[in-house]
């Protein structure tokens, strides 16, 4: 029988700027900073939702081992959110951020999503969504 995976931990985004990008998503899409050290005895940093986080690495500065190509701009995510896309389209609205796409209906891991779209400050996709 082949292993299988049952959920995702967590996932790494490059960036070029740790500050700015903590910022963001704290104040624009509500997770929280996480500073910590692992046992090389490092600061590093990530940014936690639910039982998921973010780590964080720095462009050019990416710890081991790490991406074959790591890039800031380079991912496109989704997250699934209890509160009405319409209160996310306020609140980035409020915030100044643009929203490029949404709602429009598409297709998450467990069936159909309305979706919203914007970019973070190094242009990553971020899809906000709720189960429709």
């Amino acid at each position: 029988m082949t292993p299988r995976v049952q959920v995702l931990d967590h996932l790494v985004l490059t960036v070029a700027d740790i500050g700015a990008t903590i910022a963001f998503y704290r104040d624009v899409i509500g997770m929280e900073p996480v500073r910590f050290q692992p046992a090389d005895g490092s600061d590093r940093f990530a940014l936690r939702f639910g039982v998921q986080k973010i780590n964080l690495h720095q462009r050019g500065a990416e710890f081991d081992p790490n991406a074959a190509h790591p890039a800031p701009g380079a991912a496109d995510l989704c997250f699934l959110s209890d509160q009405p896309v319409s209160d996310w389209q306020r609140h980035f609205a409020d915030c100044g951020i643009e929203v490029e796409e949404g709602p429009v209906p598409r297709t998450g891991a467990t069936g159909p999503i309305l979706s919203i779209y914007i970019r973070d400050p190094d242009g990553n996709l971020i899809e906000i969504a709720n189960r429709a």
